[in-house]
């Protein structure tokens, strides 16, 4: 199964900022009990590389990323780590190309048709969205989808449990990033509980949107 594949499987991708090492092993136990094994760490914070390594050592079915990945330094952080895919913020040809040299999935951010179209030209088949909310939406990604069939989108930024149904509807869509079920403030006071919780909501409603287009 592709790196695509398991994250159109997943529909949906924590979106996760960690300060503390510490935090990645309760996280990624709240993350699978909740039936989400799934993680896109963020390089905005010192403690991403370990998280990642954390995360892979003790839940090792766990499918794990690098998300704000701004350098090919980080990319290399990243890969050693364990990280199964890259994301970026924007689309850089360098670190896209790197990404491709270094055969590791890679998902820029894209909300121009020029940005697209530059993706398109390397092969690549899904990108983020970001920020989805504030760059025009579902809309926007619809009107951009039209002429680059195939193209996927992972939109990110502003994603809830109010309007990711919306955008997990759509065809065009692989799957979104959200933070809401692994906000900063819960990890660091320790709620993995509601965590857990929310991250169990988060796939219910997945299955019942994805199962009933299936049908």
């Amino acid at each position: 199964m592709t790196a695509a594949e398991k994250i159109k499987e997943m529909g949906i991708v924590p979106v996760v900022v960690l300060e503390d090492a510490m935090d990645a092993k309760p996280l990624a136990k709240a993350l699978c009990e909740g039936g989400l094994p799934c993680a896109e760490v963020t390089f905005r914070t010192a403690a991403a590389k370990e998280s990642i390594r954390i995360m892979l050592e003790e839940y090792p079915e766990m499918f794990v990323g690098a998300g704000t990945v701004l350098m090919t330094r980080q990319v290399d952080e990243a890969i050693e780590a364990g990280a199964k895919f890259i994301v970026s913020p924007g689309l850089d040809p360098e670190i896209v190309d790197y990404c491709i040299e270094k055969q590791i999935p890679v998902f820029p951010g894209c909300v121009t048709a020029s940005e697209l179209a530059q993706a398109v030209k390397r092969g690549l088949e899904v990108v983020k969205f970001f920020p989805a909310e504030t760059s025009g939406g579902l809309a926007a990604i619809k009107a951009l989808a039209a002429p680059y069939v195939g193209m996927k989108f992972m939109p990110t930024g502003g994603i809830n449990l109010k309007n990711v149904r919306s955008y997990l509807e759509s065809d065009v869509i692989l799957a979104c990033g959200g933070s809401w079920m692994v906000k900063k403030d819960l990890i660091q006071s320790g709620q993995f509980d509601a965590i857990r919780q929310m991250t169990a909501d988060a796939v219910a409603l997945v299955r019942e949107v994805r199962g009933s287009q299936e049908k």
